[in-house]
């Protein structure tokens, strides 16, 4: 039986899909106790935002290691031990004493995650078609919004039900035990359901393309900055801001009670469920990937100038929809690897991705502790105006984003785009 044509394929794919909810909720779910940590340990917001940031840099860090080593020896192990060291992060800031073991905590979360969802893409081509390829990278962009979705209400009911400590203890272990799972179902069952397969993956090392030769390659392709800034100025922005400011925002700029902030967050979180499939289905049935993306691009970016030009407080509504449509745009970010996949060799995709991901991941690095630094210029009574000034970043990294795009290499995509439908 072969991996592509069995049923068990789908076992697989949920598997690791749980797995990824559950890390993908762990990115923002620190941001409903961003005050509290602030009474709790007597931090400012600048170091708020570097406990942050340190999770998104050891992310973004490990993005290119991480798909080299895939791409050479497969994912599966890989994203088993990524899913024990996020549990292993979480069980340890749940237990920190103080701020300085939190960053290293949260350090362990990004380095787990590193591993997530560059091997959740190469499991998808180690068993499933090209030709589902597409519509799958949307189902993933739902289950990442629905992570997302769970850190917000779900996670502030829980955390004010039974303390925040309890709440990521709990969210540990759980991640400690789906490592387990996850050996099973990709290493061990596997084994002895598909003898023929694995016997048929075993390469000579000398075969291998060194690793600076592949490097060298990837970073003189115009293809490649142009998935990395694509992913720099979309996800960057949204996951910076969602994951650090984006309750405090509407506690204090909004006057919300932390349950309402987090509620708003949601509808952030409602669009990427919503962009990931949509976007997916739409790209199957039109002729151009970067007339889409292009356009998602520049809605997005116009949403960010529209929440800077409205003040200091914006009204409620208006957030609430530019917030959509920034989510919306943030899970269409599925596009930056159907241009990878179908752009590159299958030897390649994975370090690619790692590239493209990391772009992402190194604004949401970067937008966080800029965002506090601007904060911090602040009293606290007038924090309101800081958040004002602060949109000035997402715009600029939006414009970013917008470059990227407009550098795609569009007839190198066009023809295997369009035989996904």
């Amino acid at each position: 039986m072969k991996k592509k044509e069995s049923g068990y394929r789908w076992v697989v794919f949920g598997t690791a899909l749980l797995a990824y909810f559950l890390i993908v909720s762990q990115r923002t779910a620190p941001g409903l106790i961003t005050d509290q940590l602030m009474i709790d340990f007597n931090i400012s917001a600048s170091i708020i935002g570097l406990m942050s940031s340190i999770q998104f840099l050891a992310y973004a860090g490990f993005q290119i290691p991480a798909g080299l080593l895939s791409d050479r020896f497969g994912p599966n192990y890989f994203l088993i031990i990524g899913t024990l060291i996020t549990g292993l992060g979480s069980l340890i800031y749940s237990l920190a004493p103080n701020e300085y073991v939190m960053i290293f905590s949260r350090f362990l979360v990004g380095t787990g995650d590193a591993t997530i969802f560059v091997n959740l893409v190469l499991i998808l081509n180690q068993w499933f078609k090209a030709n589902e390829f597409v519509r799958l990278i949307g189902l993933i962009s739902l289950v990442a919004g629905l992570g997302s979705l769970a850190a917000t209400v779900p996670f502030s009911m829980w955390i004010s039900f039974s303390g925040w400590r309890t709440t990521f203890l709990s969210i540990g272990i759980i991640l400690v035990v789906t490592s387990y799972l996850l050996y099973t179902v990709l290493v061990s069952k596997p084994r002895k359901i598909f003898k023929s397969d694995s016997e048929g993956k075993k390469r000579s090392v000398s075969d291998r393309e060194s690793v600076w030769a592949i490097l060298r390659r990837m970073f003189s392709t115009r293809q490649a900055w142009a998935a990395f800034l694509c992913h720099f100025g979309l996800v960057g922005t949204y996951i910076g801001f969602i994951g650090s400011w984006g309750v405090p925002f509407g506690i204090h700029a909004l006057g919300l009670s932390l349950s309402e902030a987090s509620q708003l967050i949601m509808y952030g979180l409602f669009g990427a469920m919503i962009g990931g499939p949509f976007i997916g289905w739409v790209t199957s049935r039109v002729n151009s990937i970067k007339t889409i993306y292009t356009f998602i691009h520049i809605i997005v970016l116009i949403s960010w100038i529209v929440l800077f030009l409205s003040g200091i407080k914006p009204p409620f509504f208006m957030v609430v929809v530019t917030l959509f449509v920034i989510g919306f745009g943030s899970g269409a970010s599925s596009l930056t690897f159907a241009v990878v996949r179908e752009s590159f060799p299958m030897k390649e995709v994975g370090v690619v991705t790692g590239f493209a991901n990391m772009g992402g991941f190194l604004s949401a690095v970067i937008l966080p502790i800029i965002f506090g630094y601007i904060l911090d210029l602040f009293p606290k009574q007038s924090i309101n105006i800081g958040y004002h000034y602060g949109f000035a970043i997402p715009i600029l990294f939006s414009l970013m984003g917008l470059i990227g795009v407009l550098i795609i290499q569009e007839e190198k995509v066009k023809k295997n785009v369009l035989s996904t439908s």
